[in-house]
């Protein structure tokens, strides 16, 4: 039976992920901060971030942690230096469990940064994860960015 089960699992087209409400969620969460960021959307970008976010940057020096309120900030410095972005993620797992969840991601992201001299173009690849968590309103951001 549980074979016949398995067999039944259906996946998000193109992908090795199941088809649920929280992973087409969180798949929509991600596709947010994709456009958000292209855009260099400050207010777009927060819109997708819970008031508990706290990122350690992995590194264990304090000085470069951020919270929901310095967010902005670090979002309106980074949108500010760089200009032509696009980037591009692939999903290749998302882990729900209760009201916690994380996806984990490749992009690819190809911008212009503004360097003294002139804008310089550059491509960016590499994994990143994002930890979410479901409140009343749906899934919100609260580390990896």
């Amino acid at each position: 039976a549980v074979l016949s089960l398995a067999a039944c699992a259906r996946y998000i087209p193109d992908t090795e992920i199941l088809d649920n409400p929280d992973n087409r969620a969180i798949i929509a969460l991600v596709d947010g901060y994709r456009k958000g960021f292209d855009t260099r959307n400050v207010d777009a970008v927060m819109a997708l971030v819970s008031p508990a976010y706290y990122d350690d940057s992995g590194t264990v020096d304090p000085g470069d942690d951020v919270d929901y309120k310095a967010l902005p900030g670090v979002l309106r410095d980074t949108f500010s230096r760089i200009s032509q972005v696009r980037i591009e993620f692939g999903i290749t797992d998302i882990i729900v469990n209760g009201n916690k969840g994380q996806a984990d991601l490749f992009y690819d992201a190809k911008y212009r940064i503004t360097t003294p001299r002139h804008e310089i173009p550059k491509r960016d690849t590499d994994i990143q994860r994002l930890l979410m968590q479901k409140d009343a309103t749906g899934w919100k951001i609260i580390s990896g960015l």
